[in-house]
């Protein structure tokens, strides 16, 4: 009996093991950098780690922070792999991950582009409604309208 309840706390203690040894910041930082090359991208990164493509500036009103907005979007993983797209949806900056609430505000009223978010500015390093922690999430913006 002795041996089975320490086979059973070994067993329960390795199993409660967390995997530290992941540096998400250093890998999502070299996957955002290989795309980049890889795709002939003309990316800016920010002071939060964000990378951000302006394909067309726009002309209209630039959103801030708090503002609510109007978009199209497509993300999808380094590898292609699409996950979500959504046509003339509308929210506000604060209800969503904070490298759109940072991105989108780098586009005025009907400008376009790319943002390269890390996972620390996405849905973090476990996995959230079907996204694997620690991913790399890519979007294509079209901001339609700034409310």
């Amino acid at each position: 009996m002795k041996y089975l309840f320490a086979l059973i706390t070994l067993i329960t203690l390795s199993s409660c093991q967390n995997d530290n040894s992941v540096d998400y910041d250093k890998q999502n930082e070299s996957e955002i950098k290989d795309y980049i090359e890889k795709n002939n991208l003309d990316a800016q990164k920010s002071s939060s780690g964000l990378y951000y493509v302006i394909e067309e500036q726009g002309s209209g009103s630039q959103p801030n922070a708090n503002s609510g907005v109007t978009v199209n979007y497509k993300g999808y993983y380094t590898s292609g792999k699409v996950f979500d797209q959504n046509n003339d949806i509308s929210f506000n900056l604060q209800q969503v991950i904070q490298g759109w609430t940072e991105g989108i505000t780098y586009f005025k009223e009907g400008g376009n582009g790319i943002l390269l978010i890390p996972s620390r500015l996405g849905y973090g390093y476990s996995s959230k409604n079907g996204i694997p922690g620690g991913s790399v999430l890519i979007f294509d913006i079209d901001l339609l309208e700034v409310k």
